[in-house]
């Protein structure tokens, strides 16, 4: 426990690039996706991003996720999701060597 909360519980907050989303934010409960919210983007497609990977094992929606592109753009709000959620990964491993 850290500060009263359980670290693999915590609030990630990701800021996306080349998007129309501003930002992101999720848990990671267990190694899954929880509680995914999208500031800006298309609303409709973000609500369902985030509902199809609630619950999803963080490590599966990277691998489905990652890539993906939004038109002539080299990245997508689904695209960045992946890279938040690998981002926090790294960041979680990087704090369990410390």
């Amino acid at each position: 426990m850290e500060n009263g909360k359980n670290r693999a519980s915590q609030i990630h907050e990701y800021r996306p690039r080349g998007v129309c989303s501003r930002k992101i934010t999720f848990r990671m409960e267990d190694g899954l996706v929880r509680d995914v919210r999208f500031e800006g983007g298309c609303s409709g497609n973000t609500q369902g991003v985030a509902r199809l990977v609630e619950g999803m094992p963080v490590e599966e929606a990277v691998r489905r996720l990652s890539g993906i592109r939004c038109g002539m753009k080299s990245s997508s709000c689904p695209d960045q999701l992946a890279a938040g959620l690998a981002k926090a990964l790294e960041d979680t491993a990087g704090s369990d060597n410390n």
